[in-house]
C-alpha cells in the first residue's frame, strides 16, 4: 500500500526524529489536519519542545518502547544512522516511510503546491513566497529549510490550498513530489558524491519539472536550467531574469550596499511595480522576482507582493545579522558551495565595512576535494579568511583531504581546527568597523555565537 493511501487511512502517526527542522513542520501540519502525532528525538531542541506544545506526545531518546500498538504509520528521517533500535523495530512491525515520501504525499493533498528547487537560493525564495502569501492574506501552509522570523518556525499550517515547500535535489528527494507549480532557480554542480556529474543533476531536475502538474517558473538567464527544460510541453512555462527575452524581468537594478536594494519589475515588457528589498546582494534580485511571479500566479495582489518583499528580512542563517559588539558586526550565512560563497562575499564586500572576515567551515570531504580550486578562488574575495576543519557529516575521509589543502591555496588565510581557536584568533585581530561572517551549512554558526557571547560578557 502506497503512502498516499496509508495517509488517508491513518489516525496515529509516529515520527522518528521529530525534532528535526525538516520533520517538525510536517508533524505540525498533520496535527492541524487532525492526526494524532507522537515522535522521538535524541536531542532536546527548541523544535522538539515546540512540537510537544503543539500537541504531540514526544519521547527523548530512541528506543523501541516508544512505539505503541495503535500506530498506523511511522515516518523517519534519513539522518538516522543504521542500527537505531527504534527504527529497526519500527521497520519490523509498522509501515515505515522516509520523510521525503511524506512530503511527496502532502504535495498531492493541496491544489496549489509550490515546490521551490535549485542548487542555490531555495530557502530564501521559499521564505519570500511564504511571507508574501501571508501578507496577501492567502494563509499558506509551508515547509522551509530555515527558520522564517515572520512565523518563528520552519513551517506552518494554513487554512488554504496554498502549500509552499522547499524541494531539495539531494538524493533525489524532490522526485517524490508532484507540485502544481515548480520554481527552478538555477542548476549547478553540487552533491557530486551522489550525482557524479552535471548531466545527472540536469536529468533529475528535468524529471522534477515533468512531474510538475501545471506551471514552471524558471531562471531564463541560467543556461543549465534552460537546457534542462528544453522541449517540455503541457505546462505553463514562465521565464524570469534580467534579459529582455524573459516574461518577468528586473530592470533599473540598484544595489547600493547595506541591506537594501531596489529594481523595477516588468511583465511582458510592461512596468508592473518598483520593488524594494531588505536583504543584501544582487542574487536576491532574481530570488525575489521568482517569488514575485509565483505569488502573482497564486493570486496575490501586486501591492501585497511588494509589501511582503519589503518586509522580508531574510531567513535564519541567510546573511543573518547577529549584531554589532565592540564596533565589530557579526553575521552568519549557510553558504557552502563556491557559487553561494561568491555571491555572499561579494555582497559583503560592497557593504562599506573596513574589512570583511570570512570564517568558513568546509562541508563534506568529497565536495571540498572536487571543488577545491573553486573554493580557493572565492575565499580570496574577503580581506581576511579563516578556515576550520572539514565537517565530514555523512562521510568518512577516504580521500585524505584536509582543510590545510584548501588554506594553502588561499594566500594569507589562517587554518585553525577548533572553534575555540578561531574565536580567540578573530577577536584578538578584528577591529572596530569590521564585519565577521561565518559561512557553511554545518555547525559553524556556533563560532559566531561564541564570539558574540564572549563580547557580551566582557
Amino acid at each position: 500500500m502506497d503512502i498516499d493511501t496509508r495517509l488517508k487511512k491513518a489516525k496515529r502517526i509516529h515520527f522518528i526524529g521529530i525534532g528535526g527542522s525538516g520533520m517538525c513542520p510536517l508533524a505540525e501540519i498533520l496535527i492541524s489536519l487532525g492526526y494524532n502525532i507522537s515522535g522521538s528525538d535524541n536531542n532536546d531542541t527548541e523544535t522538539f519542545r515546540r512540537i510537544e506544545t503543539d500537541g504531540a506526545k514526544v519521547f527523548l531518546g530512541q528506543v523501541k518502547e516508544n512505539l505503541s500498538e495503535d500506530i498506523d504509520l511511522v515516518i523517519y528521517t534519513n539522518a538516522i544512522l543504521s542500527g537505531n533500535e527504534e527504527l529497526e523495530y519500527a521497520k519490523e512491525h509498522f509501515p515505515c516511510f522516509e520523510r521525503a515520501e511524506l512530503l511527496g504525499a502532502m504535495s498531492r493533498i493541496f491544489s496549489n503546491c509550490i515546490g521551490v528547487c535549485g542548487t542555490h537560493g531555495k530557502t530564501t525564495t521559499t521564505s519570500m513566497i511564504t511571507q508574501i502569501l501571508l501578507t496577501a492574506g492567502l494563509d499558506p501552509s509551508a515547509v522551509i529549510g530555515g527558520k522564517l522570523p515572520a512565523i518563528d518556525a520552519y513551517g506552518r499550517y494554513g487554512h488554504s490550498q496554498n502549500f509552499v515547500c522547499e524541494s531539495c535535489e539531494f538524493n533525489n528527494t524532490f522526485l517524490k513530489m508532484n507540485p502544481d507549480m515548480a520554481v527552478i532557480l538555477n542548476i549547478d554542480e553540487d552533491h557530486l558524491d551522489f550525482f557524479k556529474n552535471l548531466d545527472n543533476i540536469k536529468k533529475s531536475f528535468r524529471e522534477f519539472a515533468e512531474k510538475t502538474t501545471k506551471t514552471i517558473i524558471y531562471n531564463g538567464d541560467d543556461k543549465n536550467t534552460v537546457d534542462t527544460l528544453e522541449g517540455i510541453s503541457g505546462k505553463k512555462m514562465i521565464s524570469v531574469g534580467k534579459s529582455e527575452s524573459n516574461e518577468w524581468t528586473a530592470k533599473n537594478i540598484d544595489v547600493p550596499g547595506g541591506f537594501h536594494s531596489t529594481y523595477d519589475a516588468f511583465h511582458n515588457g510592461k512596468f508592473v511595480a518598483k520593488v524594494e528589498l531588505s536583504v543584501p546582494g544582487e542574487h536576491n534580485i532574481l530570488n525575489s522576482l521568482c517569488a514575485f511571479a509565483a505569488a502573482y500566479e497564486s493570486g496575490a495582489q501586486i501591492e501585497k507582493i511588494c509589501e511582503g518583499l519589503k518586509t522580508f528580512g531574510g531567513a535564519a542563517r541567510r546573511f543573518e545579522l547577529l549584531g554589532t559588539y565592540n564596533g565589530i558586526t557579526f553575521a552568519d550565512d549557510y553558504a557552502h558551495h563556491p557559487t553561494e560563497l561568491r555571491v555572499t562575499l561579494e555582497a559583503a564586500m560592497k557593504m562599506g565595512y573596513n574589512r570583511v572576515w570570512a570564517v568558513h567551515q568546509p562541508f563534506t570531504f568529497t565536495r571540498t576535494s572536487l571543488l577545491l580550486d573553486d573554493f580557493a578562488e572565492v575565499l580570496q574575495i574577503p580581506d581576511k579568511c579563516v578556515i576550520s576543519a572539514i565537517m565530514g557529516s555523512r562521510e568518512v575521509n577516504t580521500i585524505g583531504i584536509k582543510a590545510k589543502d584548501l588554506s594553502d591555496k588561499v594566500p594569507g588565510s589562517i587554518q585553525l581546527d577548533t572553534f575555540a581557536e578561531i574565536c580567540d584568533y578573530v577577536l584578538e585581530n578584528a577591529k572596530e568597523g569590521d564585519l565577521v561572517i561565518t559561512l557553511g551549512c554545518g555547525d559553524v554558526y556556533k563560532v559566531a555565537r561564541m564570539m558574540v557571547n564572549k563580547l557580551k560578557n566582557k
